[in-house]
């Protein structure tokens, strides 16, 4: 495989309906484990959370949304200003990713030819999809991004989330508080004196910080997890 590339891109107004209609059907969920999420404003959204909460959405409110977001909600410009500020970490975030050599590791670390940087104003925060590369990175209208000014601290966490999935993350079924800290510690071992602002996350689970004191230890991560989980 060559050089990565990273492509940032805005939604369509149709992209765009579709990710929120993902996010509505998935509000007990979001509800459930008290997640925030931003949606569009208006009677039919609220209307349809609830239905979402009943379990009463059917394929007639995903045209209606369809049509409120593509009529009086979507604005190609409300967009602008984060696509700026993520375009100008593009090539440094592409030079981030030539550091993570695969090759001196005893798991697989999965890379893309190429991650699709999608953004959005909606849902709660962004999410990543292992299976193609892609990236939703939640915005505002400001240009401001969820916990960080910069964007390129967000889609590296996230390529490093898709890239230790299979073989780490669902083949040792490690658990979601141990996932995180792992991808954590790997983005501040590896790109701690780039991303000066990037914070490692408190969930309580400590468990694989004996393992990590430096870069190379990385290349075992397989092994420790095993370890932790026996």
């Amino acid at each position: 495989m060559g050089q990565s590339q990273v492509n940032i891109v805005i939604p369509t107004s149709d992209e765009e309906a579709d990710y929120v209609w993902r996010n509505l059907q998935d509000i007990p969920f979001f509800d459930k484990n008290g997640y925030h999420l931003n949606l569009p404003k208006g009677k039919l959204i609220d209307e349809l959370v609830e239905k979402s909460r009943n379990g009463n959405l059917h394929e007639e409110d995903y045209q209606r949304l369809k049509s409120l977001m593509g009529n009086s909600i979507y604005n190609r410009e409300d967009y602008l200003l984060g696509y700026d500020k993520s375009v100008a970490v593009q090539s440094l975030v592409q030079e981030m990713l030539k550091q993570i050599d695969p090759s001196i590791y005893n798991w697989h670390f999965k890379k893309f030819e190429e991650y699709k940087v999608t953004l959005t104003l909606y849902g709660p925060g962004g999410s990543y999809d292992p299976d193609t590369g892609s990236i939703i990175l939640f915005t505002t209208t400001q240009g401001k991004f969820k916990n960080y000014d910069n964007p390129a601290n967000t889609i590296i966490h996230e390529i490093v989330h898709m890239g230790i999935e299979e073989s780490l993350i669902q083949a040792n079924d490690t658990p979601h508080t141990l996932k995180e800290r792992i991808v954590d510690q790997f983005v501040s071992l590896y790109f701690g004196d780039i991303l000066k602002d990037y914070r490692i996350q408190d969930m309580g689970d400590y468990r694989i910080d004996p393992y990590l004191k430096d870069k190379s230890d990385i290349n075992q991560l397989d092994d420790w997890i095993k370890s932790i989980l026996e």
